[in-house]
């Protein structure tokens, strides 16, 4: 199965046939390139280089090829290639979701829902379009126009599409957490945004169970006095009395009128959503991406990274909570269908993803590296029993593949499968870092960089490096890069978070991750460089776990970090230092968790919770987070922390010990 490759130290696992290769929307695209601009590119490695040097010429052509509807005059494609500031396509004015609703064929399926207690069902586009005409009319209804925030806790289901098209239909902006998360959790987000309508479930199914939501949301309804409108989505049915929610509503009865649909066209950088992304200190950070950006991104990285055609079904197993919704929903903009599924990947069993993809006819299946990895440890076989003919690629996102569950994916699933690894970011709502369907898929590498996805790998002296690990940055714009952060009216928050790490000009932006790019080209992801927490793809600040844990009694410190093991299974660890007298007994570690359960989500329960002293922190009294991680992912003490520089060196003493214990086991 594996062939060698004399130009590189991987063995190449899948080469695409001709056939495929001269089908892809990426060969028409080249080849249209080469007649309509007389841009001719030898190979897919020219066309990057292309891409990322002609910025302008680049994106203008995925304007023109893919023919964006717009006011305006599309000519000037970019001011400014300074970042922060850059700004592109000054002229046009355009809205996201007419790009996906206009002239579509009405009989074709637009959609495919299923979740644990439905079968698939299946949504056309004259379905899809009128149920966001009736929603669209309740937001009027609701006093909703150009620039107002409307704020949902939804799970991945057709309502959630269909409000975000309607609000965005409107010039309107639309913000989304997942029904997991806490009152206080969602209120750190929403707070800052101030939305004038909330859209809710009643409750959700997860795993077998029902989760009644009504309590935590009039929580959430509590904390924002602004809102006109309340929305109930009765998932669950039981009947409850919507009483203490303000001006509430059912979803069906916010949905009964029907009003002609338009769309308001709006500046290319006109805001379109609100995602969420936590850095170490202070609240969530309300990441802004315009119309533009996001349409120019999603047609690119969809159809010709993504490769979706008009009989593809993409299936990505994700929360509303994570950019991979965003991205998928971006899969409207494709004649493909998109495929929704709302509940546990490991219900009733671990391989009930399998299930669904059988179920669904899906072509392309994406879910994450750690999905894949605890299949391959529960032995699970997924074409056992069941008829995947129809899946001809899989992709993985959310933390590095690494190269067994590559192999076990080609032992199980044969030679013909398409199989590709990605990696981007809630900050730019894309992957720059993925599939390319015309090159050979490398044991344990990501293809390429994504095209118009400046990326380099720089060492510590602010080099670019080939064949060693370093820091992942971007050297120019990207549209889809945030158009701001949500109430940060001189733009200090944004620059410090991207652009504060190298004092150079001109800025580059530092994305957190540390990359290999191989001499052929090929990327190997080796996992966060920052503190940030990822969990099942969805990247968490340590802050609001802080402030969570920190309200209990007994814990007067704490340290959490995200432990990335030798087979790229992530592990979420507290360290906390407790209070006078206080054990780190079976109850305290079920009040942590359920604290952070109640406050946070789920997700933010810690894998593991440990004992300490004190909190190693810097004479400045900064936490040492990334420090203590590389430690405990094997690096030396000595060349992660200056012990000078530590306030009190006593407090490494626990994390030293830690990793040399687990260093010895792993040599046993």
């Amino acid at each position: 199965m594996l062939r060698p490759d004399t130009d590189r130290t991987r063995p190449v696992l899948w080469t695409p046939t001709e056939e495929r290769t001269a089908s892809s929307e990426l060969t028409r695209f080249r080849n249209w390139l080469a007649n309509d601009r007389g841009v001719d590119c030898d190979d897919y490695d020219a066309l990057w280089r292309w891409s990322v040097d002609e910025l302008e010429g680049f994106w203008k052509a995925i304007w023109d090829y893919f023919g964006v509807r717009a006011d305006g005059d599309p000519t000037t494609v970019l001011t400014d290639r300074t970042m922060p500031g850059a700004r592109w396509f000054p002229d046009v004015a355009l809205n996201y979701a007419e790009q996906i609703l206009a002239d579509r064929d009405p009989e074709r399926v637009a959609i495919v829902c299923v979740s644990e207690s439905q079968p698939p069902v299946e949504i056309t586009w004259a379905e899809l379009t009128d149920r966001v005409t009736r929603a669209r009319a309740g937001l009027v209804a609701a006093g909703v126009g150009r620039g107002d925030r409307v704020a949902a806790c939804l799970p991945n289901t057709a309502e959630a599409v269909i409000a975000l098209l309607a609000t965005t239909s409107l010039g309107a902006v639309w913000s989304v957490v997942g029904p997991e998360t806490g009152a206080t959790s969602a209120l750190d987000r929403f707070r800052q945004i101030e939305p004038k309508v909330l859209i809710t479930v009643d409750g959700y199914r997860y795993a077998g169970r029902e989760f009644d939501r009504l309590d935590m949301v009039r929580g959430i309804v509590e904390g924002l006095p602004g809102l006109d409108r309340v929305v109930v989505v009765e998932q669950l049915r039981r009947g409850r009395s919507l009483t203490g929610l303000g001006p509430a509503l059912t979803w069906d009865a916010f949905c009964a009128e029907r009003q002609q649909l338009t769309f308001e066209r709006v500046p290319f950088d006109h805001p379109l959503w609100i995602l969420y992304s936590s850095g170490t200190t202070g609240a969530p950070k309300p990441i802004v991406h315009g119309h533009g950006g996001i349409v120019l991104e999603h047609l690119k990285k969809l159809r010709l990274h993504l490769d979706a055609r008009p009989d593809d079904r993409v299936l990505w197993f994700t929360s509303t909570g994570w950019m991979m919704w965003n991205l998928l929903v971006g899969g409207l903009l494709t004649d493909a269908a998109i495929v929704l599924h709302d509940g546990s990947p490991r219900h009733p069993d671990p391989a009930a993803l399998w299930d669904v993809v059988e179920a669904t006819r899906t072509t392309c299946f994406g879910t994450s590296a750690g999905y894949l990895a605890a299949c391959r440890a529960d032995r699970v076989r997924p074409r056992d029993g069941r008829d995947l003919e129809c899946l001809r690629a899989v992709g993985s996102t959310g933390s590095p593949l690494t190269p067994e569950v590559f192999d076990w994916m080609y032992e199980e699933l044969g030679p013909d499968l398409w199989l590709f690894s990605s990696s981007g970011g809630t900050d730019v709502c894309t992957s720059f870092i993925g599939g390319v369907p015309t090159l050979p898929v490398v044991r344990g590498e990501l293809q390429r960089r994504s095209l118009g996805a400046p990326i380099a790998a720089w060492d510590e002296d602010s080099r670019p490096v080939t064949g060693e690990v370093g820091e992942l940055v971007l050297t120019a714009p990207m549209p889809s890069m945030p158009v701001m952060f949500w109430g940060d009216a001189d733009g200090s928050r944004y620059r410090e978070t991207y652009f504060g790490h190298y004092p150079i000009e001109p800025p580059v932006w530092r994305h957190g991750d540390w990359i290999e790019i191989s001499p052929h080209g090929g990327v190997v992801v080796h996992g966060r460089s920052d503190s940030t927490i990822n969990r099942g793809g969805i990247r968490m600040g340590t802050s609001e776990l802080y402030r969570s844990v920190l309200t209990l009694d007994a814990v007067v410190d704490a340290l959490a970090l995200d432990i990335t093991g030798p087979d790229a299974t992530s592990r979420l660890e507290l360290f906390v230092v407790l209070a006078a007298g206080r054990g780190l007994d079976d109850e305290l570690k079920r009040a942590i968790a359920d604290r952070l359960r109640t406050d946070c989500s789920p997700r933010h329960v810690p894998d593991a919770v440990h004992r300490i002293d004190a909190v190693p922190r810097t004479r400045s009294g900064k936490p040492l987070e990334v420090p203590m991680k590389r430690l405990l992912m094997g690096a030396d003490l000595d060349s992660v922390v200056d012990r000078d520089a530590v306030a009190d060196p006593r407090a490494l003493e626990p994390f030293r010990r830690l990793a040399r214990e687990r260093a010895d086991r792993r040599a046993r």
